[in-house]
């Protein structure tokens, strides 16, 4: 092979996702030479004999990841493209395949611990006399693995952000040429968040990895500010009431009770549903006539319809006409139109919750949409959903109809514009305009939407031609 030993790839298939990068344990070269690589390919070629597999990310939210079990044990010959363990990110399990060939020389993470991403989870060796070499890193790794942590946590980086900022002198080769970098991928996420320039960064992290704490070093961010503040004595005494507050705030577990701590998948519900609590929303509830909705579900049933791909299909024929609904706001300063629209809907499943999207689905026929929604609630229960199947989403339905819910209110996900509310349709005695009156069924539903960017005339409008749909159905079968 004539790839750098530095390169990382990452080819995503159906279930699975590659991910390894090369080290070199005593590489003589400054990275700068990295650029005359293809003037000599033969003195590099040499140094590529362990290489390391780290964790990688499998979704835009995820900054560690739970190793579920080891597909292959040390040993163990690999071929490039071979499954070597499984990995359970904030959303699915996934099999992680070697982008090489080699000997599986270490487990440094083993089975039922997290890493964060980036961090290396296994060692590969070229050949059997490299093994032991191996051995002895992923014991150095597994000895020191709290070095590499501390820095992530942002009270650590007040005492090594002044050695990260100091150290660019020892690398005078920077300038001859470009060097080729490596970096977590939280480090790039937030070196381009503040814009500052990965490549001209040191790295403090294994073999030369740029981790996030030295991206916060480099574009000055420090958390060594109390040490100025003595100087207002009353600015001490008003920090100092915090540290009660912190102790009384986790009371002891009561006798008897059991802690179990989040999964990943938990976890990530969290931490997507205190963010929603910085945007501020507003909800509106719309009766719907739901007698011909309902017809029209028991004579599509047979031919694999669900209920939810019908109210699928007539969102986004309503979204088609109201487009600001189907919009997101990230930023809070613009707002974005979304080309594409991608109805998630949530999904319970064991251990969590989870958004399968169908894409495009004011394009699909009822029938196909149907087909796909099967599909897609199959692979979240399996925890096989690849990161676009479930992060694409651009307006979120949620049904709790099928559980005698008759209305209900729904937390707006992160970076979307709107969330539906279904609840289920109940006969209920209506009066007409002539005062006769009858029995329909009728079925609410509550949207949340962001008030930023969707106002309550806009969300009025899309409720009432969401409503000519439903009592209209039709045109769904179109």
């Amino acid at each position: 092979m004539a790839s750098s030993p530095f390169l990382s790839q990452i080819p995503i298939n159906n279930k699975t996702i590659s991910f390894s990068s090369s080290l070199s344990p005593a590489f003589p070269f400054p990275p700068s030479t990295l650029s005359h690589r293809k003037r000599n390919p033969n003195a590099l070629r040499v140094q590529a004999k362990i290489r390391e597999i780290f964790m990688p990310a499998l979704s835009s939210t995820m900054t560690e990841g739970k190793i579920v079990s080891w597909i292959k044990s040390e040993g163990d010959v690999l071929s490039k493209g071979e499954s070597v363990v499984v990995v359970e990110s904030d959303k699915a399990d996934m099999d992680v395949e070697t982008f090489y060939d080699g000997i599986l020389a270490a487990i440094v993470v083993p089975e039922g611990e997290t890493a964060p991403v980036g961090a290396p989870i296994g060692l590969l060796a070229e050949t059997e006399e490299e093994i032991a070499e191996a051995k002895a890193k992923a014991s150095s790794k597994a000895g020191g693995s709290s070095s590499p942590a501390t820095p992530i946590s942002p009270p650590a980086t007040s005492t090594p952000a002044p050695a990260a900022i100091s150290q660019p002198p020892p690398a005078p080769a920077a300038p001859e040429g470009p060097r080729k970098t490596t970096a977590t991928p939280f480090a790039k996420k937030l070196a381009k968040q503040h814009k500052v320039d990965i490549n001209k960064v040191v790295g403090t992290g294994p073999y030369g990895r740029i981790t996030p704490a030295d991206v916060e070093a480099a574009a000055g961010i420090a958390v060594s500010k109390p040490s100025v503040s003595p100087a207002s004595p009353a600015a001490a005494a008003a920090a100092a009431p915090v540290k009660p507050v912190k102790s009384s705030s986790a009371p002891p577990p009561l006798p008897g009770s059991n802690v179990v701590p989040f999964t990943s998948m938990q976890a990530a519900v969290s931490k997507n549903m205190v963010e929603s609590l910085s945007v501020p929303t507003f909800r509106v509830g719309y009766p719907l006539t739901s007698d011909a909705l309902d017809a029209l579900y028991e004579k599509v049933k047979p031919k694999g319809v669900t209920m939810t791909a019908l109210l699928a299909k007539a969102a986004a024929m309503a979204l088609v006409q109201h487009p600001v609904v189907n919009a997101s706001c990230k930023d809070g300063k613009s707002f974005t139109y979304n080309s594409n629209i991608n109805i998630a809907v949530a999904v319970a499943i064991n251990g969590g919750l989870i958004t399968p999207v169908l894409q495009d689905a004011d394009k699909l026929d009822l029938y196909l949409l149907s087909k796909k929604w099967k599909e897609l609630v199959e692979k979240a229960r399996a925890k096989q959903l690849q990161p676009q199947e479930y992060n694409s989403g651009t307006f979120t339905l949620s049904n709790l109809g099928m559980f005698g819910v008759d209305r209900f209110d729904a937390i707006l996900p992160p970076g979307q514009g709107a969330i539906m509310a279904v609840g289920a349709s109940k006969p209920t005695a209506v009066a007409d305009k002539d005062g006769f009156f009858s029995v329909k069924s009728k079925m609410l539903v509550n949207v949340t939407a962001d008030h930023r960017i969707i106002y309550g005339a806009d969300l009025a409008a899309f409720l009432q031609t969401f409503a000519r749909i439903i009592e209209n159905p039709e045109s769904l079968t179109l």
